[in-house]
């Protein structure tokens, strides 16, 4: 049996979409065994997938070198891995497959970590645009092209899950629950305007709609107003759950409307109808991979920039994304 570590890129979006890679792996080697290494904010995703045996929490901040730390990890997986794959591009990110003397280590060249690779490959941007591909390039042995159609991404959440959290949250059971996402962790050139989501909220809401509103505690004042915006039609949700419970709560919406964002993936994983809203961002690059999503986007001159924040001050991308717009897009997709 072949023993894999994987080491995890850090956002959540990107977690999702490494699960096709995950699947490809498997695939070539169904007995392999293959473990993660990932932040401890994405490992309740790695553990609703079925490839993977274990997920390791990596315990160093966003861009924390932390040598030493990182030296002691690495000695502590030595003899336990025969292959490992580097999916972020930083050196840092390759140390402690290194450190834990992993004989075979494949990723792409970044950063100058030819020497902690034993197979560094180039990555053909303009040949493999989507993120997805790029992870599911590293899949496939040197030289070889990509599997298509690529497997998507899926996440399982069964009734009893559903049910349960409904009652230790004591929520409501919802009436055909839309599921507003409004955050986006890269920055707020990627959200959509409070006021707008509360717009849909209370429109939706009066025609007997159960709106929840969706995210972490960093989000929890963007719930809040649109909590307010919407009048009260919404419930805010945002900072009241885990990761793994947002799972399960957006498993039982009828539909989800979400930023480009983790839980816009999460949705898509979960083969969710979504209405998907790109502003500062690409859906050339991270597009969620659901036939099921509906992608919104102005394609204003200015965009994507790929900012965190509008460098010009006005962020057209979204103002200009009327909620009559996206009022219209739901009603076309509940319609199917």
């Amino acid at each position: 049996m072949t023993k894999i570590l994987v080491v995890a890129p850090s956002w959540v979006g990107d977690a999702l979409l490494s699960q096709p890679f995950l699947a490809l792996l498997k695939r070539r080697d169904p007995a392999s065994h293959i473990d993660v290494l990932a932040p401890r904010w994405a490992l309740a995703i790695f553990r609703r997938m079925p490839e993977v045996a274990d997920a390791i929490e990596s315990p160093f901040a966003h861009g924390e070198l932390a040598l030493g730390r990182r030296m002691r990890l690495g000695r502590e997986l030595r003899a336990r891995y025969d292959r490992a794959y580097v999916l972020p591009n930083s050196l840092k990110s390759a140390l402690v497959p290194w450190f834990a003397r992993i004989p075979e280590r494949t990723g792409f060249v970044g950063e100058m970590r030819y020497g902690l690779l034993t197979d560094a490959r180039r990555l053909d941007e303009a040949g493999v645009p989507l993120m997805v591909e790029r992870f599911a390039q590293l899949a496939a042995p040197r030289g070889a092209g990509i599997d298509r159609p690529l497997p998507e991404p899926r996440l399982h959440v069964d009734a009893g899950e559903q049910q349960a959290l409904i009652e230790g949250m004591q929520l409501a059971a919802p009436a055909r629950l839309i599921c507003l996402c409004p955050g986006a962790e890269y920055g707020p050139a990627k959200r959509w305007p409070p006021q707008y989501f509360g717009a849909i909220a209370a429109s939706l809401a009066a025609e007997g709609r159960s709106v929840w509103v969706v995210g972490s505690d960093k989000e929890r004042d963007i719930g809040e107003a649109i909590r307010e915006h919407s009048g009260g039609a919404a419930l805010n949700l945002c900072g009241r759950t885990t990761l793994d419970q947002a799972v399960v709560l957006l498993s039982m919406a009828e539909l989800v409307v979400s930023n480009d964002s983790g839980l816009m993936h999460v949705a898509a994983a979960l083969d969710r109808t979504m209405v998907a809203l790109y502003g500062s961002s690409s859906p050339a690059f991270t597009p969620p991979l659901s036939r099921r999503a509906r992608i919104l986007s102005l394609g204003v001159p200015c965009s994507p920039c790929f900012e965190r924040t509008c460098p010009l001050g006005h962020f057209d991308c979204m103002m200009k994304l009327m909620p009559e717009r996206v009022l219209a897009e739901i009603y076309r997709q509940s319609a199917t």
